[in-house]
C-alpha cells in the first residue's frame, strides 16, 4: 500500500532536504577554505584544489533536490530531476557577461531553492508514476525547463525579500553599540536558521565593524547552542555539523517547533554584546558565516596585532562563552524551566 504524504511530511522532507543538501555542499569549504588558500599561495601548482569547494557551493541546489528524492523515496531519474532544476533555479550558475560561457556565483538563493525544489517534488509525486517507459525522456527534460524556468524567473523576487529585510535590519546600525550588538546577534542567529541566507544579508547592508563582529558571535552562539541541545538525540556528526558546517541543519526542527530558539536567542543575546565590550569586529564578507571555517575569529583577528593575547581572546569569545552559555541556557530550558526536551533536537536524515 502506498504511503500517504501529508503536507506536514512534504514540507519536513523539503526542508530537511535542502538543510542537509546545503550542510554537504558547505562542509568542505568550512573544513579546507583557509587552508586550500595557504596552500595556493605556497604552492601555486595546487591552487586548483581551492576551485573544488566553490563547485561544492555552487552545487547545493542539485545536491538538495537528490536528498529529497530519496528522502521521498523517489528513483534516481525522478530525484536527479528535482536536482537539475533547483541547480539551475538557484542562480549559482550564471552567463559570462559576453554570453559566451558560465561562471559560478556563490551558493545561490536558499530561498529559491526551497520553493523550486518543493514545486519540482509536487510535479514528480504527481505524474512520474505516469510517464513509466518515458521517464528517463520526460521527467528531467520537463522539470529543468518547466519548474526550473519558473524559479529561475521568480528568482530576482525572492531575492529582492532578501534585500527588503536586509535594509530593515540596516536601520539598527544607528543604535546604541551594546543594544546594537544585542540585537543584530540574535537577527543573525535566527536567520542562519532560515532559508533567508545571512552572508546576503550581511553583503546587502555592507555590515561592518562591531556589528559584523556581533552578527558572527550570535551565529557562533546558535551552532554550539543547538548542538549542544541535540548532543543526547543525534549523531556526534550531525552535531558537530551545527558549528563546522552550518546551524541550517535544523532549519526544518525549527520551523516545526520554534521554541528549541529560546536557548540559542538568549545565548546569543550574551554572546553577542561581547562584541561592543571587547571590540570584536569584522567585515561585510565575513559576516554571516560564525564559526565555520574559523572565518568569524579569523576576521577579527586581521583587525588587530594578531598576538598571542588577541588569540587567546578570540578563542575564549567565539567559543569558549558560547558553549557556556549554550550549556547554560539549554539545562535551564529543558530543567530548569522544561518548556522544550532533548527530542525537540532530533533530526531524522
Amino acid at each position: 500500500m502506498e504511503e500517504k504524504i501529508t503536507f506536514k511530511k512534504f514540507t519536513m522532507n523539503v526542508l530537511n532536504g535542502v538543510a542537509l543538501g546545503t550542510v554537504l555542499c558547505l562542509v568542505p569549504g568550512a573544513l579546507l577554505g583557509e587552508l586550500l588558500k595557504y596552500i595556493a599561495k605556497v604552492y601555486p601548482s595546487l591552487a586548483f584544489l581551492s576551485f573544488s569547494v566553490t563547485i561544492s557551493n555552487a552545487l547545493i541546489g542539485l545536491a538538495s533536490g537528490m536528498i529529497i528524492g530519496m528522502m521521498f523515496k523517489l528513483t534516481p531519474i525522478q530525484g536527479t530531476s528535482i536536482g537539475l532544476a533547483t541547480l539551475y533555479a538557484s542562480g549559482s550558475i550564471v552567463q559570462t557577461a559576453d554570453k559566451t560561457g558560465l561562471m559560478l556565483k556563490g551558493a545561490g538563493d536558499i530561498v529559491t531553492i526551497i520553493f523550486t525544489a518543493a514545486l519540482a517534488t509536487a510535479f514528480i509525486l504527481l505524474i512520474g508514476n505516469k510517464t513509466q517507459g518515458y521517464a528517463v525522456l520526460v521527467l528531467p527534460t520537463l522539470s529543468l525547463v518547466v519548474i526550473g524556468g519558473i524559479g529561475r524567473y521568480l528568482l530576482p523576487f525572492f531575492a529582492g525579500l532578501t534585500r527588503v529585510l536586509g535594509d530593515g535590519i540596516k536601520h539598527l546600525l544607528t543604535l546604541q553599540p551594546i543594544i546594537l550588538t544585542i540585537l543584530i546577534a540574535i537577527i543573525f542567529a535566527c536567520l542562519i536558521v532560515t532559508p533567508i541566507t545571512s552572508v546576503g544579508i550581511a553583503l546587502a547592508i555592507n555590515i561592518d565593524g562591531i556589528a559584523s563582529g556581533a552578527a558572527n558571535l550570535g551565529i557562533c552562539a546558535c551552532g554550539f547552542t543547538l548542538a549542544i541541545a541535540g548532543w543526547a538525540v543525534n549523531s556526534k556528526g550531525i552535531c558537530l555539523a551545527h558549528f563546522i558546517g552550518s546551524p541550517k541543519i535544523s532549519m526544518a526542527n525549527v520551523f516545526a517547533k520554534p521554541k528549541i530558539m529560546l536557548p540559542v536567542i538568549c545565548s546569543a543575546a550574551c554572546t553577542g554584546v561581547l562584541a561592543a565590550i571587547f571590540n570584536i569586529k569584522g567585515t561585510a564578507m565575513s559576516a554571516g558565516f560564525g564559526f565555520s571555517g574559523l572565518v568569524g575569529p579569523l576576521a577579527h583577528l586581521a583587525t588587530t596585532n594578531g598576538g598571542a593575547y588577541e588569540i587567546i581572546k578570540a578563542v575564549i569569545i567565539f567559543a569558549v562563552v558560547p558553549i557556556i552559555t549554550g550549556y547554560l541556557f539549554v539545562k535551564l530550558f529543558t530543567k530548569v524551566i522544561p518548556i522544550i526536551k532533548p527530542e525537540d533536537y532530533k533530526i531524522n536524515m
